[in-house]
């Protein structure tokens, strides 16, 4: 029986019915993204297969003023991709093709829905890699790290996803297609770099030509074992101001590497450690046993427990493995978790450590610290248990608390996790009214009618601040 909704009619013309869905049972799906605090269920979801298609859908909710909302691989961490008011998301996972790439002049062109850590494996035969790499890089879209601009445990030295982005075809919120940059150092408005990280509501990017590296020379990575928190993140700041850049200094403390070793790739880290650091150098073979040494003294110096060097690839991927996976295996010591994305100056790690600390004795839940150490970007995980009456708004309180304290420091409240509807109220941390303000104006430009994923980004300004109060769901629990 064909839907009786004219708009799922007109939707499915468009694309076909093997594109459209609009059942509630299939709807449910679609409720969220890895922000599961809050849910909504979407109007429809349409699956286009190339720009055309996306345009052409575009054009129609636009002349019919229906909002519409942008979805990749669904792995986003702060509700961009929710359907907060029924609109319809336009899905890209089926616009995932490499197109093409240009090893001469070190590039490559590739559709929305294609898998980050897929490019990295189609490219390593020839000897080269893409380098911005999220932890869930084996699930996330490069359309969709192109929305929130990720970054990744190397973006220390390689730079987070706008670094690494050449060019973009996009979609505006009217169905027009255009497209911006293509070469590097362009005269002219750096229209790329504000698409980056816009978080879908500028447009929707149908394609995307990225940089693409040539793998380094060689690679070591070390492992460094701490008695106190205090010492190991000292020894970030001493590792930066040696003048030594590694490719990736990431840290976790006590309750993290508790819950990457109860996960599915542990390494056997003693039970009783504080805090560790993975610390990874790359480039020219000749230099690097010189910087491991540097780094030896230095770790040395601040009373690391132990420091080990990974004997080859294979202990090197082990390691790596039990850190990516942090964040999913603190379900194996909660029963439900909220990751937050706050910004530090590498400096002031120990102080927010300490405030850390202190939120968490005071609101009585856990949080387990895993972070990019390097660049000042941490990700506290608050634990909690959604089935306790009260818990899921203490996390979220407790997660607005965290941010504060960051941006109280001179931080940031986000580094690639994005705003979404979850840090809507604590963009007020860094940002005055008048500044929101010129922000919506550039928004208006491309999007004047709030029909491109609408709700996100920003809060009014001028207005109170109503922070979350009762106004998201239940967390959904964790398997």
């Amino acid at each position: 029986m064909p839907p009786e909704d004219s708009v799922i009619q007109g939707l499915i013309q468009l694309v076909g019915p093997g594109a459209v869905l609009h059942r509630q049972e299939d709807l449910m799906a679609y409720e969220c993204d890895g922000y599961t605090v809050h849910k909504a269920v979407p109007r429809a979801v349409v699956f286009p297969s190339t720009t055309e298609e996306v345009s052409a859908v575009v054009k129609f909710l636009h002349q019919r003023k229906i909002s519409f909302v942008p979805r990749g691989a669904g792995t986003g961490l702060s509700g961009g991709a929710i359907p907060l008011n029924g609109e319809v998301i336009i899905s890209l996972v089926r616009m995932k093709k490499l197109l093409h790439v240009d090893y001469e002049n070190r590039r490559a062109v590739v559709q929305p829905g294609f898998v980050n850590l897929k490019l990295t494996h189609s490219i390593a035969g020839k000897g080269y890699y893409y380098a911005p790499d999220p932890s869930s890089q084996y699930a996330c879209t490069i359309g969709g790290n192109v929305a929130e601009n990720a970054g990744g445990a190397h973006c220390l030295k390689y730079g987070v996803t706008t670094n690494h982005i050449l060019g973009l075809e996009v979609v505006l919120a009217d169905g027009e297609v255009v497209e911006f940059g293509g070469m590097p150092d362009q005269p002219g408005y750096d229209l790329v770099g504000l698409l980056t990280g816009s978080e879908g509501t500028l447009g929707i990017v149908t394609k995307i030509t990225v940089r693409i590296l040539k793998n380094p020379e060689g690679k070591k990575t070390v492992l460094a074992y701490f008695d106190r928190v205090q010492d190991a993140s000292q020894a970030v700041s001493d590792i930066i101001a040696a003048g030594i850049v590694p490719a990736a200094l990431e840290m976790m403390d006590r309750i993290a590497i508790e819950g990457v070793e109860a996960g599915n790739y542990p390494v056997g880290h003693p039970k009783d450690l504080e805090a560790l650091l993975l610390i990874e150098v790359d480039g020219i073979i000749a230099g690097l046993d010189e910087q491991i040494d540097e780094i030896r003294k230095i770790c040395h110096k601040r009373n690391v427990r132990e420091i080990k060097v990974a004997a080859d690839e294979q202990e090197r991927g082990r390691w790596w493995a039990n850190r990516k996976t942090a964040f999913a295996a603190m379900g194996a010591i909660s029963p439900d978790y909220l990751v937050q994305d706050g910004v530090i100056p590498r400096s002031r790690l120990p102080e927010v450590l300490a405030k850390i600390d202190e939120i968490s004795r005071q609101s009585g839940l856990r949080i387990a610290n895993v972070f990019h150490a390097g660049d000042g970007n941490l990700h506290p995980l608050i634990l909690y248990d959604a089935r306790i009456p009260g818990q899921t708004q203490l996390a979220v309180d407790v997660g607005s608390r965290v941010l504060q304290a960051c941006a109280e420091v001179g931080g940031s409240i986000t580094g690639e996790h994005g705003v979404g509807i979850e840090k809507l109220e604590e963009m007020r941390l860094i940002f005055t009214d008048e500044e929101l303000a010129a922000q919506i104006r550039i928004r208006d430009v491309f999007n004047p009618h709030q029909l491109l994923n609408p709700g996100k980004l920003f809060p009014t300004p001028g207005r109170c601040a109503e922070m979350k109060k009762g106004t998201q769901t239940e967390r959904g629990r964790s398997s």
